[in-house]
């Protein structure tokens, strides 16, 4: 195989590579971010579980002062009952206890059905603060693995970058160049195996002709379709890997 097709072949392996490795550590916001959804999700649900218990005790607060003024005015009225000096004063004073009477076991009963509420609501938070708790281990967990992931590929980029300069210090200018627009253009694929007469960049059918000429790897030849620069490789070689 002529020097310079070794060359880009293994400039494409590193680039390929680097690609790869780019893409890894760009896309750990993309991986984190359905954690992060569902955490965001559990904090909100928090917060409503709480200020929904917050109104339920001040609700019930509320209801046990009305509960101490029904109370303290009846038995105001209860102390003032032996200055009654009729009989319709009598008949009215009872019914003004009586009425306070109702209010108070309407007030009891409303403070019983905001304590059951509320506690409900304590399981709740309870509940909430558990989800919220998971969510954020989780997070926390997939972070790490990431962090390690991103130092991991990081370390590799410089490896990788360090022999790509090497390689491409090789190639003549001109060559390296037209690879590197071959290689924007083509969104990051510019070289490729050809194989059994067909590209393995577009899968589209090479002449015959065409064939025999890339299976000579004697000069550079691009695909009629795609334009990328074509190789071939004899079944008793290895394929390497880009």
């Amino acid at each position: 195989m002529k020097r310079e097709i070794e060359l880009l072949v293994e400039l494409q392996g590193f680039d390929s590579a680097i690609i790869r490795a780019d893409a890894e550590i760009n896309s750990i916001p993309e991986r984190l971010a359905p954690l992060q959804s569902a955490l965001a999700g559990a904090l909100a649900g928090l917060s409503e579980a709480r200020q929904r218990l917050e109104s339920a005790r001040k609700k019930r607060k509320d209801r046990e002062k009305d509960l101490e003024d029904v109370n303290e005015k009846t038995a105001k009225l209860k102390a003032r009952i032996s200055e009654i000096k009729t009989n319709i004063e009598y008949q009215a004073r009872l019914k003004e206890m009586e009425a306070k009477d109702k209010e108070r076991l309407k007030t009891e009963d409303e403070i019983l059905t905001l304590m059951e509420e509320v506690e409900a609501l304590e399981a709740s938070v309870k509940s909430a603060e558990k989800t919220m708790a998971e969510e954020q281990g989780k997070l926390d967990a997939l972070k790490k693995t990431l962090d390690e992931d991103a130092a991991h590929a990081t370390a590799e980029l410089g490896e990788l970058r360090k022999k790509r300069t090497a390689v491409a210090g090789q190639l003549p200018p001109d060559i390296y160049n037209f690879y590197m627009r071959l290689l924007e253009s083509l969104k990051g694929l510019a070289v490729v195996e050809a194989k059994d007469e067909v590209c393995l960049g577009c899968n589209m059918n090479i002449m015959p002709q065409l064939f025999v000429e890339i299976r000579k790897n004697e000069e550079i030849i691009q695909c009629p379709q795609c334009n990328r620069i074509l190789y071939y490789i004899p079944a008793h070689e290895k394929s390497p890997a880009l």
